[in-house]
This record gives structure tokens, C-alpha cells and sequence, in this order.
């Protein structure tokens, strides 16, 4: 893939999860979950991929299956932070001017949209992210699919992200936007925001993004048309295994 950037493609993954615990190791279509999201990252080319673990034996998942993973600190706050100290790990030298923190559990049919993550850093952007249309009318009224209000000029596929939100937004008549929650930093972008402190709206909407806006921060989104699950439930195992086939 062609880009004016060195991208390294960075999956954090840990087994505590309120919701799903040990997800990264449930098994979809007879391999752990992490496995098809690296694959899925490998797939896609932007870079070298690697899996940033909190625990042991997802690195062991990766490496069974020729995958690079490196072991971080277990009581990180976020996934940013993860992908922070693994990129500090895994190229102190910097070489690789944008990092992309794609969720260990996202998935994906098809991994090519994650070649879009690019465009809004190419467009200027300190951070990039994706979004979707909304088709289901059910998606705006659940709290647990996060909406992106984004200024598109008319016909453009890049805009800037203005607010991200649990509720619906904006209002009056128009697209609404899915938030996909993949990332991709300017390495200095991402030392920054790890290192900012937590901002009042990001605490109250539980949004780690809402960080970067606070602080003056600028995110743009690329527009995709895709599916692609943020597996955090019991159901939505069930999603990824019936998008992959298999359990």
C-alpha cells in the first residue's frame, strides 16, 4: 500500500473485560479472536503488526501462529496507553512515524477498509479514525454504538470529527454516523495524548477520544462503507461468529 508514511499497526489486547472476560482467547471459527484481528491487520498492509499483551498467553496465541507479540505492563489504563509502551518497545528509534491502535476486538469480513485509516492523517490530521453510515434506526438509540458527528464538505469522504458521543447526534435531519474504533496517530500526537490528563467529557461519556478534542486536538474520519464487529458481549461473539462461520 502506498502511502507517504511508515505505519506500525500495533492491537492491544488484555483477557480482563467486565463484559467478555478472556475474549481474546474465545474462540471464533476455530481460532482465538486476537488470531483473526491480527490476521485481519496483517492482511490489510499498512505496516508491521504486533500485539501489545497484557497477559502471557495471548502472546503465546500470536506467536503459535507466526505472529510478533510483545508484553506490556497488565494495569494500563486504556488501549492507548498499551499501544503507547509497545511502540516505545518495539521502535525506540522512532522509524515509524504513525501508529495504529486497532482494537483486539475488532473484526472484520474484509480487512480492506482499514486502508482508509491513512487519508485524514494524509489530510493533516494529528489523529485519524473511520466511520460508517447508519442504516438500523435501533443503532442510534443504543448507548453501546458510539455516534461521530463529522463535517463532510459536500462529496468528500475525509472530514473533520467535531464530537463523538453515546447518544444520538447531531440533530435535525441528515447521516448519522457509526464510530469504527480504530486509530492511527502521529507518533507525536500519540506521546502527547497519552501524557494529557483526563478531560470532564471524556469521563462523562466514558470516551477516550473526547481526550483529544479537549485538548485542541485535531480529528478527522474517513468514511467507510464495511462491517465490522466491536465484539464486548456474549452476543456479540455470537455476531463474529456467524460473520466468520464456526465457533
Amino acid at each position: 500500500m502506498s502511502s507517504q508514511f511508515e505505519p506500525l499497526v500495533i492491537i492491544p489486547a488484555r483477557m480482563a473485560s467486565s463484559r467478555l472476560p478472556g475474549k481474546p482467547l474465545a474462540h471464533v471459527a476455530g481460532e482465538p479472536l486476537i488470531v483473526h484481528v491480527w490476521r485481519s491487520a496483517v492482511a490489510a498492509g499498512l505496516g508491521p503488526v504486533a500485539v501489545a499483551c497484557a497477559e502471557p498467553e495471548i502472546a503465546e496465541a500470536i506467536t503459535a501462529v507466526g505472529g510478533k507479540a510483545v508484553l506490556t505492563r497488565p494495569d494500563h489504563a486504556s488501549g492507548s496507553d498499551r499501544v503507547f509502551e509497545a511502540a516505545e518497545n518495539l521502535d525506540p528509534a522512532g522509524a515509524h512515524d504513525v501508529i495504529v491502535n486497532l482494537q483486539g476486538d475488532m473484526l472484520a469480513r474484509d480487512a480492506s477498509f482499514l486502508g482508509r485509516i491513512l487519508a485524514p492523517i494524509e489530510a493533516g490530521a494529528d489523529i485519524a479514525t473511520l466511520v460508517k453510515e447508519m442504516t438500523d434506526p435501533a443503532e442510534s438509540a443504543d448507548p453501546s454504538v458510539i455516534k461521530a458527528a463529522v463535517s463532510f464538505a459536500p462529496g468528500a469522504t475525509v472530514g473533520r470529527a467535531l464530537y463523538f458521543s453515546r447518544h444520538q447526534i447531531p440533530a435535525g435531519e441528515g447521516p448519522l454516523y457509526h464510530h469504527i474504533g480504530v486509530y492511527a496517530f502521529r507518533r507525536a500526537a500519540l506521546k502527547r495524548f497519552v501524557s494529557l490528563p483526563h478531560g470532564p467529557l471524556e469521563t462523562r461519556e466514558r470516551l477516550e477520544q473526547l481526550r483529544a478534542l479537549e485538548a485542541g486536538m485535531r480529528i478527522d474520519a474517513a468514511l467507510v462503507d464495511t462491517e465490522a464487529l466491536d465484539i464486548n458481549t456474549p452476543a456479540g461473539l455470537d455476531q463474529a461468529r456467524a460473520l466468520i462461520g464456526g465457533r
